[in-house]
């Protein structure tokens, strides 16, 4: 569920089925925050700033890749162009997350990745997503 929220931001509520996950993708030139509210969450991310436009492949270097567990209560802040993955690994829980974004979101892009290759597949805009 996406909502307006104060000062230009947007939030979206968002329900996790067990096994679920987002695919690899960044928010654009939005900065964000998400708070996981119910079970657990797994984001994958990559500790580099990535050129944000005009390239299709990316060969990223060793050592970038972070992971993080995040229970009930707990959360983390990005900046723009953060690339990352955000997963439900239960095989019985849902989870539940809150998400805000500044400006709201203009596109995401999704990512393909193959061990050390990251390809840009699609970029979504609002539109898409109503």
């Amino acid at each position: 569920m996406r909502l307006a929220g104060p000062g230009g931001s947007e939030a979206w509520l968002i329900g996790w089925p067990p096994g679920s996950g987002t695919g690899w993708h960044d928010h654009a030139e939005s900065v964000g925050a998400f708070l996981t509210a119910a079970g657990t969450l797994k984001e994958n991310s990559l500790a580099a700033r990535l050129p944000t436009d005009g390239w299709k492949t990316l060969e990223l270097s060793e050592g970038i890749d972070r992971e993080r567990e995040l229970g009930a209560g707990e959360g983390r802040a990005f900046g723009r162009n953060h690339v990352h993955e955000v997963l439900n690994e239960s095989t019985t829980e849902h989870a539940i997350s809150v998400h805000a974004y500044y400006p709201p979101l203009p596109r995401i892009r999704r990512y393909s990745r193959t061990g050390e290759v990251l390809r840009l597949e699609s970029v979504e805009r609002p539109e898409d997503w109503q």
